[in-house]
């Protein structure tokens, strides 16, 4: 019995230990993900900002198809300038495209990561629920970022 005890004993500070350590790297990864997010909410912002961009590049396109005489609003307009201000508009939502999709794999990356740990650390009888309550959490955050990112490439951008 005494044996048994101090098993149970080493147990118990064993399992204390790696419930330390898990909470140190769930700690980072909540720190990390919040990081993440908050870029994310940035690149949200700047999108925002390129799409009120787009949409006052189309009143002006829309002015000009109000006007019954083009030529003159043509003289008005530069046409190269306006060129280069879509080609740049393209370009940062090309990046913003090439961001979000950056960090989608690094959301993987974290994921994989994460679950490398569990299953090193963990007994799966004991932290099964755990573990699929985190992946589902996982799943539902990759799936609203992918929404969003279709979402924002329906808009498209018109030339």
């Amino acid at each position: 019995d005494h044996k048994r005890l101090q098993y149970v004993e080493a147990t118990v500070v064993q399992m204390q230990r790696d419930y330390e350590k898990l909470s140190f790297i769930s700690e980072n990864l909540q720190k990390d993900s919040q990081q993440k997010q908050n870029e994310i909410e940035m690149l949200f912002q700047s999108l925002e900002k390129l799409k009120k961009e787009k949409a006052d590049e189309q009143d002006v396109l829309a002015a000009m198809d109000m006007k019954a005489d083009r030529a003159a609003l043509g003289s008005k307009v530069n046409c190269s300038q306006f060129e280069e201000n879509m080609q740049r508009l393209h370009e940062r939502m090309q990046e913003l495209q090439s961001q979000i999709s950056g960090q989608k794999q690094q959301w993987k990356k974290v994921q994989q990561q994460f679950s490398d740990a569990m299953e090193e650390k963990l007994d799966r009888l004991e932290l099964k629920a755990f573990l699929n309550e985190m992946e589902e959490s996982w799943k539902r955050n990759i799936e609203d970022l992918e929404n969003r990112l279709m979402h924002d490439n329906a808009a498209g951008i018109k030339k």
